[in-house]
């Protein structure tokens, strides 16, 4: 049975921006060699949140997962740890630079009060299944 846009659930919406944003997010980070977990650990890293912490959402509890993520980074002398290096800074100020036109690119035509209503929304039914 064929399903029109106007009558697909939200679970469908959510998967589908969810897949989409992490294909257009993996395709400005490809061209500096990094995934999008990278980047939200460098991101993770200028803030006061651990690292495993701010990409628990994202990775199991394995160790190994986390240090794939972490392991390149360390290589490239832009982590130390949970700690960001000077060359890390520049490197995420770049990247931030990239990641933020991306964001306008995504949001055009939705208003401020659009996009915090819609995280409203979806914070309270996260809040309800939890």
């Amino acid at each position: 049975m064929y399903m029109s846009d106007d009558n697909k659930p939200i679970g469908w919406w959510l998967k589908e921006v969810d897949r989409l944003l992490e294909e257009s997010f993996e395709r400005v980070l490809a061209a500096d060699g990094l995934n999008r977990r990278q980047w939200q650990a460098l991101n993770a890293a200028a803030g006061p949140q651990k690292i495993a912490v701010a990409l628990s959402p994202f990775l199991s509890d394995s160790a190994t997962e986390l240090a794939a993520v972490t392991n390149p980074l360390v290589e490239r002398e832009w982590l130390t740890g949970d700690e960001l290096t000077e060359a890390g800074e520049r490197a995420l100020a770049a990247l931030n630079t990239k990641v933020q036109a991306q964001r306008r690119k995504i949001t055009t035509g939705i208003s401020d009060e659009e996009y915090l209503a819609t995280v409203g929304v979806l914070k309270r039914m996260a809040d309800n299944l939890g």
